[in-house]
């Protein structure tokens, strides 16, 4: 359910109480008209992804640009999840503030505007269904208090932080002999307060070899019960093994430290 923030309230309340003081015919003017305040280059954090862990705390900047035959007086954006905002099972921040706006000093109906506001895992995302993309709710009061409202002027997307191990074995190790390589690839539960597997993944081996900087894909290999991660490959020289997860659309990515294997 969209609920209009204070500081808008208030406006529309001094809004009111000048009107009072105007001639009759003024108060016939329509104020019931839909706005026709268009929202542009919307865009959450930068345009990146937002990745939580468990505790995880950030501040999420919204930045987007108002525009209004009549100029803008005030503006507003707000992060939702859910099929609809009369539905939504989330809204960030909860209690929205107006953004700070600045009017173009070339052309008057337009102004960039920008909110910032903290997110703290434990505290808004104890549910796992919270995930993946979220929306962003435009609103703008004009100079003659028309009212604007676009449920979807942008979005961005929420998701689970990841975490992967790796441990290559034996070491040493002779050329020509085989190496096991482990590990293990978790996420963030934030249902349970803890990391738990993520099975059936795709996940890379990687080696660079010593002296290198550059890691080269040996093989991929799927993430089995719990998130384990097992597979083999020959000794061929001294090295570093590790395994890549490049994420998904609901679980960042994610890069084991090496693990060095010297090779006699």
């Amino acid at each position: 359910m969209r609920i209009r923030p204070a500081a808008a309230t208030a406006l529309l309340a001094a809004a009111t109480l000048s009107a009072s003081t105007l001639p009759a015919s003024a108060h016939a003017a329509d104020r019931t008209a839909p706005g026709s305040t268009t929202f542009s280059k919307v865009v959450v954090n930068g345009g990146k992804d937002i990745v939580l862990g468990l505790t995880t705390k950030k501040t999420v900047t919204i930045t987007w640009t108002a525009t209004d035959p009549d100029g803008v007086a005030a503006s507003w954006a707000y992060l939702w999840h859910g099929p609809d905002t009369d539905d939504a099972d989330g809204r960030l921040p909860g209690y929205p503030p107006a953004g700070t706006c600045a009017v173009s000093p070339t052309d008057r109906t337009t102004s960039t505007c920008k909110v910032s506001f903290g997110v703290d895992a434990a505290r808004d995302f104890a549910d796992n269904g919270l995930v993946g993309t979220w929306k962003v709710l435009g609103e703008a009061q004009d100079t003659n208090d028309d009212w604007t409202d676009v449920d979807v002027a942008g979005t961005t997307r929420f998701e689970r932080y990841s975490k992967i191990t790796v441990n290559a074995s034996p070491e040493p190790v002779k050329a020509g002999r085989t190496i096991t390589v482990t590990g293990s690839l978790t996420r963030a539960n934030w249902e349970r307060g803890t990391y738990t597997g993520y099975e059936s993944r795709p996940v890379q081996l990687q080696f660079r070899k010593k002296g290198s900087s550059t890691y080269t894909t040996l093989k991929t290999v799927t993430s089995g019960g719990g998130g384990t991660l097992k597979t083999t490959t020959k000794a061929r020289t001294d090295g570093y093994f590790r395994f890549l997860f490049a994420g998904t659309s609901t679980t960042g990515p994610a890069t084991a430290t090496g693990d060095f294997v010297d090779v006699r």
